[in-house]
């Protein structure tokens, strides 16, 4: 019996302990979730700003000097049911010469308020957690794609021979097909936007023809085929490497694959995506009925826009900007190498504009009529990179548009003709398109070692233009209605809300702004434009707008070509002439281990936040 009695008592105790560690556990993980929900409520609190201003302005007033002895941005809330936790920044950091990231450490309590009165108690179990999160405005992914539009992405009119386009397409709404589709080389992409005025479902309501990759690979290499060089290659194994080897790693993005499939986790190849999912699709004439397979039922979601309303950043970015790339990838010296002792000077000892200086720049012929003192002379527009006010940039094959690095005017830019070097051009205002835009020496994707394409297509002419206002194509001095007029003012456009709620009327460029213009007109004199401008058939450029990418192209025939991209909030471009060949510039997309594009344009940059890291401090157990 006393054996037993032992037994029996050993159990209780056993058991008893076991239902205790079981509450314990439990409770650990309950104050683990209230942690977690403070650390959201407080990244959060400064993830909507940010993501709507894109601007660390309010985050260094809001968090300058917090620390465990300051906590800023304190918060405390409880979980119906479960408990309580506080929150609050006790680290805030900017990276040493990376203005355009902040390191966020959050400390959160969770506790189990068993006694409901707000507070942590000496008897209550708790855990603490610090979590470090980045906000960055980094690369935006919109720039994988040679068409994104924000609101609405639309095609009209085309059919398989007059609208060409080799690159990824995608919208932060519905892709529509109005009438007719086109051939489309790439995937198509589509999302659920509920800020949209009327909302958008995020459907790509028609899959477009797509050619085969046998198709595809003998259109590249027929030497009659217009802009075939400034192609995508077509995946080619012995090339880019078996699908799932590191070499296929590297080139995966740059080349078109009709056949899609999932690979590591995500899309290899063109794909149709939306809200109902990933589908591969198989269309290969206007007359066939498309094939489709899914491939992932996950709906897409919305790719954040970059804004540049505030231009004075970009300013500051070109005042301070230096070349840093000593060598390109081929082991050739780069001349604009701030390290270089030839950089250093902005101009030459006779006064001439110096190419190999290492800031940013823009230079132009100067070719005066002969009735002032000046002599022809290459001119160097901008000082520190930026010009004050409008200008018209005209180039030639024999004197092109010189550019190095980002370069700001702080309203309007008209361009056309011949551009030499490797930057962007932003606007505090429009940038007009008043004539085809071409490289001096263009990349050329053909070949089969891409090494070797890399190299050579390292030091090869790139621009971007990014337009604070909008990026209008043709003469807008001869604009009318309807076209191209009715596609950029309602009911064609489009209103949407912000973050907080508020109601943004949609682009009318009918309106006067403070400039006393419309917004679709140059603060250029009419009379320069209507001199200059000429019909717009091919822009080689990397294209941004905050606004509006439209206007009138083709207007002398022949078509128009795009190599390069096309990103705009609304797209309002009319064609008077046919076909239409979009082709994606593949320099600017990430590639490697780094994930760096292989020509940085500094373009505009997104919000992005990730967290980094979660260090558990410790759970106090009491009552158990």
């Amino acid at each position: 019996m006393m054996i037993l009695s032992v037994s029996s008592v050993t159990y209780l105790e056993w058991a008893t302990q076991s239902i205790r560690d079981s509450r314990a556990t439990t409770a650990e993980v309950q104050a683990s979730h209230l942690c977690e929900a403070g650390v959201q409520d407080v990244l959060l609190s400064l993830w909507i700003p940010f993501k709507q201003t894109q601007m660390f302005v309010d985050m260094d007033s809001t968090l300058a000097g917090a620390s465990e002895a300051n906590p800023m941005l304190a918060v405390t809330d409880d979980v119906s049911g479960v408990g309580r936790y506080a929150s609050a920044v006790i680290g805030y950091t900017t990276p040493a010469a990376d203005p355009f990231r902040r390191i966020v450490t959050v400390r959160s309590v969770g506790w189990l308020d068993t006694n409901n009165n707000g507070a942590l108690d000496a008897n209550e179990s708790s855990m603490t957690v610090d979590v470090t999160a980045n906000y960055e405005l980094a690369r935006s992914g919109i720039f994988d794609y040679t068409y994104f539009i924000n609101n609405y992405g639309w095609m009209s009119g085309f059919n398989a021979t007059t609208l060409l386009v080799n690159g990824d397409m995608r919208a932060n709404g519905n892709f529509d097909f109005i009438t007719g589709t086109g051939t489309i080389n790439g995937s198509m992409i589509a999302s659920v936007n509920t800020k949209l005025d009327p909302p958008a479902a995020g459907i790509v309501n028609n899959l477009p023809v797509k050619e085969s990759d046998s198709s595809y690979a003998a259109t590249v290499a027929n030497g009659a085929t217009p802009h075939r060089t400034r192609m995508r290659q077509a995946y080619n194994p012995a090339i880019h490497g078996a699908i799932g080897s590191a070499e296929f790693e590297q080139w995966r993005d740059l080349v078109f694959f009709s056949e899609a499939q999932i690979q590591s986790n995500r899309v290899f190849g063109a794909a149709a995506m939306d809200s109902t999912g990933t589908k591969k699709w198989e269309r290969t004439s206007t007359g066939a009925t498309p094939t489709t397979a899914t491939l992932d039922t996950e709906p897409t979601e919305e790719l954040v826009m970059p804004d540049l309303s505030d231009i004075s950043r970009y300013q500051t970015m070109a005042q301070t900007y230096q070349n840093d790339k000593q060598f390109f990838g081929d082991g050739t010296a780069n001349p604009n190498y701030m390290g270089n002792p030839g950089s250093a000077n902005p101009f030459n000892g006779d006064g001439t504009p110096n190419v190999n200086y290492s800031g940013a720049y823009l230079d132009v012929w100067h070719d005066p009529d002969g009735s002032g003192p000046l002599a022809p002379g290459w001119v160097r527009a901008t000082t520190d990179g930026v010009f004050t006010g409008s200008a018209v940039l005209i180039g030639t094959t024999t004197h092109p548009i010189r550019i190095h690095g980002p370069v700001v005017f702080t309203q309007d830019v008209a361009i056309k003709g011949t551009v030499s070097g490797r930057g962007t051009i932003y606007t505090g205002r429009n940038v007009h398109v008043i004539g085809s835009v071409r490289y001096l020496n263009p990349p050329d994707f053909t070949g089969s070692s891409m090494s070797t394409i890399e190299g050579r297509n390292e030091q090869r002419d790139m621009l971007g233009l990014a337009a604070r206002g909008s990026v209008i194509m043709g003469n807008p001095v001869t604009f009318s209605n309807p076209y191209p007029l009715s596609y950029m003012q309602p009911p064609f456009t489009k209103g949407r809300y912000d973050e907080q709620g508020n109601y943004i009327p949609p682009f009318n460029a009918m309106e006067i702004d403070s400039t006393g213009r419309r917004l679709y007109q140059s603060v250029l004199p009419d009379s320069w434009i209507n001199s200059a401008a000429e019909g717009v058939n091919q822009v080689d450029a990397v294209i941004y707008t905050n606004f509006c990418g439209g206007g009138n192209v083709g207007t002398a025939g022949g078509g128009m070509t795009v190599n390069g991209t096309l990103i705009a909030r609304d797209e309002a471009i009319v064609t008077w002439s046919l076909p239409i060949r979009m082709n994606y510039d593949t320099r600017i997309r990430e590639r490697g281990p780094d994930r760096n594009p292989l020509i940085d344009l500094n373009l505009p940059r997104s919000p992005t936040m990730l967290r980094s890291t979660w260090q558990d401090r410790g759970f106090v157990r009491k009552g158990f």
